[in-house]
């Protein structure tokens, strides 16, 4: 396994998605860890594709507290999952949840889905301080100011788990790099009201934008050489993060080698 791209990456683990990868494919990486994010209820896997996952790794689901399926104050439908797998308990994506999913309160769904699942990891994106207030290990996505922020929580007395998603691009091409991963950026807010109006994010991105972008991808993603990669990583061990789940923004070959 450590000759693999993953892992010379020292990425602890990967995070997939139903619709992009082939999940027959994802226990050929030897991973320690798999995550498989949430693209709506269609997409979610049956109950054999999680098993088999979950007999060759350690295997975890998003499941968003306000989708049906998963809301502890209504529709669980879904639950429980197989034996040995993992739960990611998050507000959701709304652009995987129905108008009416959208509309469900937050809060007490995350507090009680903890009830039912106290080990699981509690996603923070959008949610930060509820997030915290359910307790358990925190997921978060990395940024600009994941450093500081997880050295401050740390400095306060914080002493649960901390784990992180970022995309990976395991290339030192800037094009290869932008191609990947400038649209995930230019998302962001900052990067966002940063760009000029109209800008294109993808490797052929010039001027302004380029610039914005060349270092958008460095704060919301892991991208570099593999060498990079596993540099900017120990930094984030070493500031408090306990656990980097990276997504192959390119395609699970990129991981395989």
């Amino acid at each position: 396994m450590r000759h693999t791209p993953l892992a010379r990456a020292d990425l602890d683990g990967v995070a997939v998605k139903p619709l992009e990868h082939d999940l027959a494919r994802v226990a050929d990486l030897d991973a320690p860890l798999v995550n498989v994010d949430y693209e709506g209820r269609e997409a979610f896997p049956d109950g054999d594709t999680l098993r088999d996952l979950a007999a060759h790794t350690r295997l975890s689901v998003t499941t968003p507290v306000r989708a049906d399926g998963f809301d502890p104050l209504g529709d669980d439908s879904l639950l429980p999952l197989p034996d040995g797998v993992e739960r990611v308990l998050v507000a959701g994506n709304p652009a995987y949840l129905t108008d009416a999913e959208r509309e469900r309160a937050v809060a007490p769904r995350l507090g009680a889905a903890r009830e039912t699942a106290p080990e699981a990891w509690v996603g923070t994106e959008g949610v930060e301080r509820l997030a915290m207030a359910a307790g358990g290990p925190q997921y978060e996505l990395l940024s600009r100011r994941t450093g500081r922020e997880v050295r401050a929580l740390r400095a306060a007395g914080f002493d649960g788990d901390l784990a992180l998603y970022a995309p990976v691009v395991l290339s030192d091409e800037e094009d290869e790099i932008l191609d990947a991963v400038g649209g995930y950026a230019a998302r962001r807010g900052p990067v966002k009201r940063a760009l000029p109006d109209g800008a294109t994010t993808d490797g052929t991105a010039g001027g302004r934008a380029r610039e914005v972008l060349s270092q958008a991808v460095r704060d919301y993603a892991l991208v570099g050489s593999v060498a990079e990669v596993a540099k900017r990583v120990a930094e984030l061990r070493e500031a408090g993060v306990d656990t980097v789940v990276g997504y192959p923004a390119r395609g699970l070959d990129e991981f395989r080698g």
